[in-house]
């Protein structure tokens, strides 16, 4: 079932166009909302926090992979995803299936999400959920300069992940649906946000990418 599929499904977790799961009328795809970027930014924020106040309570150490940096990028979660939705033109239903991916690898991998590893593990989530599910989908080098990091590291990224992920891309629509519902209460108790689409909302990708670095060592 491709993402356009199970958003259909997704009826429960409405983007801010009142469409659901960022799907408009048409069936076409449109920009994720803010309020999307917003929650998925928090969940990760909140999930690193707990996560690194654990492993300084333990005295240890993640395991390092591919996805780790010597430091944490100067770039917040949040512009992060911003910059990957601008630039990318991935929708709601990506990100959340995206969202679903790195779940599976961290619960594979039995590690964390920590400040080192979330940014690279976003690019590379996000482009495996594209790519699986649009045919017309940016190829890896454009992804690597939205995420950062070069194309030869973007490369050995997603291998890395989908190996550890047995290459299994496959979400049923009840799954989808729970992880919706689920990002919908972790929405709950947020300040207020208008339900409505700014005039800052993005209609097509713009076709210059800023500069950035999110380098892995």
């Amino acid at each position: 079932m491709n993402i356009r599929k199970m958003a259909d499904s997704g009826n429960d977790f409405l983007a801010e166009t009142d469409s659901p799961l960022g799907l408009g009328e048409s069936g076409k795809p449109i920009p994720s909302s803010p309020r999307v970027l917003s929650i998925l930014s928090s969940v990760f924020e909140r999930s690193i926090q707990k996560n690194e106040k654990l492993l300084k309570k333990l005295k240890t150490k993640d395991n390092v992979t591919v996805f780790h940096g010597s430091r944490a990028p100067t770039m917040g979660i949040g512009q992060y995803i911003d910059r990957i939705s601008k630039y990318t033109c991935c929708g709601t239903p990506c990100l959340v299936v995206a969202y679903i991916y790195i779940e599976r690898y961290l619960q594979k991998m039995d590690a964390y999400l920590t400040s080192l590893n979330v940014h690279r593990l976003l690019i590379t989530s996000i482009m495996v959920a594209a790519k699986f599910n649009d045919a017309g989908c940016h190829n890896n080098t454009f992804f690597a300069r939205v995420g950062g990091v070069s194309t030869k590291e973007m490369n050995r990224m997603e291998i890395e992940f989908l190996s550890n992920l047995d290459f299994r891309l496959h979400v049923t629509a009840d799954i989808f649906r729970a992880h919706c519902l689920q990002l919908q209460k972790e929405g709950f108790g947020e300040n207020p946000i208008n339900h409505r689409p700014s005039n800052k909302t993005r209609a097509k990708c713009l076709p210059q990418i800023a500069g950035y670095t999110c380098r892995a060592v």
